[in-house]
């Protein structure tokens, strides 16, 4: 049996310890791909600790691949080896994407593109302003470094060592008005050569943006792990941005094999790089975040992407992104002539915010808010009949609901809207025409909706769908 050396006297959680263990054995070969690993309650009684220590870091590790688990039979050890990949199928490019259907001020809306403003940190985030105003003083009217404060690029970079397992310095992150700002950068640094690839479906904004500057758009199709890599091997794309830890909008988590079998392609061709969009991370809701892709990445291949939009507020634009160090280099020879874009008083205020715990503090709180939400859209869902199922519930802010009532998406979607509530297709996030055989499927968003709100929506929305 295996006998990881546990130390209750780290700081360290005594399962993040026995997780880092077995996981480091199993990238180095150790725990060998198909090894049956010990049941929770025989582990846990061998290294005479909980079941829940055991239970949490099995949870992390099948969440990130290194595990399965199979019904009556225990915990494997899963192969990281890349998997064969079915038939490649046509991705017929289409520059324009379908636009959800508008309608009036809905009274209940599911969108994915607000957080609950309530809970918003006010009046911490008042005290340090006035702190920041008393000690930067007439400082916050002078010019600032290109790349942003310091000070709040020393707070991202611990940040993200401590949280998603990146090890970066001050000197390679960039601070920009929001994902646009910084896409927008990113095209003119690795240039238009050799197409960008994007998931289909997945985030339409990312290649709209791009396509806007005069990129070649691939749409990449997916399976149940994520973007297939042998579909962007074949697309002949240079450039490919995803969102592995919680994928939009269908909450695939990337695992592991998966993960290095895009690290080994962007390692293949010479100026490939993979944009990671890490824009809901911070909203796990069993055990740890997954490590992000960056945290694998040896050969300088991944840009790190965030904003604080999803975890304080979208109006505050603050966002970021990681590059690899000699792209770093390279923006600090050809890019510091664009000047800062988001003002040095935010900035500052947002470092002491990260310094001062406050931001994990927050996150911390809205996991709580935003998982009681999250139980009553299951509650209600299942209360909602009509062969009602949602899916995409590991991560995130949204999840997707399937029905099968008779109504498409589109009818779906007006009925909602009838009675006041605002729904959104699931068709809308491809970039070409959907599978036939897909099933109406909505996305469903619940970080601006209270609890009570969202059962009250599926009152309505049951009387919406309830007949045609």
């Amino acid at each position: 049996m295996i006998t990881p050396v546990l130390d209750p006297s780290l700081s360290t959680p005594l399962y993040e310890q026995l997780y880092r263990q077995i996981r480091r054995d199993i990238e180095s070969g150790v725990l060998p791909a198909g090894e049956k690993l010990p049941s929770k309650r025989a582990l846990s009684a061998h290294l005479k600790v909980s079941v829940v220590t055991v239970e949490g870091a099995y949870g992390q590790l099948l969440a990130e691949g290194y595990l399965r688990s199979e019904p009556k039979r225990g915990f494997f050890v899963s192969s990281l080896e890349p998997t064969a990949p079915p038939p490649v199928t046509s991705t017929t490019r289409r520059e324009e994407p379908p636009t959800a259907p508008t309608a009036s001020v809905p009274r209940y809306d599911f969108a994915t593109n607000a957080v609950d403003a309530a809970h918003f940190p006010f009046a911490t985030w008042a005290k340090l302003m006035r702190q920041v105003l008393t000690k930067e003083d007439s400082g916050l009217l002078s010019a600032i470094h290109p790349q942003g404060v310091p000070a709040l690029r020393s707070a991202i970079v611990d940040y993200l060592r401590e949280f998603r397992g990146i090890d970066a310095q001050p000197d390679q992150v960039v601070v920009g008005a929001g994902s646009e700002y910084l896409t927008g950068i990113l095209f003119q640094l690795l240039g238009r050569e050799g197409g960008y690839a994007v998931e289909n479906p997945g985030y339409r904004k990312f290649g709209r943006i791009l396509s806007r500057q005069g990129a070649l758009i691939c749409p990449i199709p997916l399976d149940e792990q994520g973007l297939r890599v042998d579909a962007l091997t074949w697309s002949g794309a240079r450039v490919v941005h995803v969102t592995p830890s919680h994928h939009f909008p269908l909450g695939t988590v990337m695992p592991v094999t998966r993960r290095r079998e895009l690290l080994a392609w962007a390692a293949a061709g010479e100026g490939r790089y993979i944009i990671e969009d890490d824009y809901d991370s911070e909203f796990r809701f069993s055990g740890r975040p997954i490590p992000a892709l960056q945290s694998l990445d040896a050969g300088e291949r991944v840009v790190y992407l965030n904003t604080f939009a999803k975890s304080l507020a979208p109006s505050l634009r603050i966002g970021y992104m990681v590059l690899p160090p000699h792209l770093a280099e390279r923006y600090r020879r050809e890019f510091l002539l664009y000047s800062s874009t988001v003002p040095s008083f935010e900035q500052y205020t947002l470092a002491r915010f990260l310094e001062g715990g406050h931001f994990e503090r927050h996150i911390a709180r809205m996991r709580v808010e935003y998982r009681d939400r999250k139980a009553a859209l299951t509650a209600c869902a299942k209360e909602l009949g009509l062969h009602a199922r949602l899916s995409g519930a590991d991560a995130g802010l949204h999840m997707l609901l399937t029905l099968e009532n008779g109504m498409g998406e589109d009818e779906l979607v007006a009925r909602a809207a009838e009675e006041g509530v605002a729904v959104y297709p699931l068709s809308a996030s491809w970039l070409t025409p959907p599978p036939e055989e897909l099933p109406p499927t909505l996305i469903m968003g619940y970080a601006r909706l209270e609890a009570e709100d969202i059962r009250q929506a599926f009152r309505r929305l049951k009387a919406a769908w309830g007949s045609r």
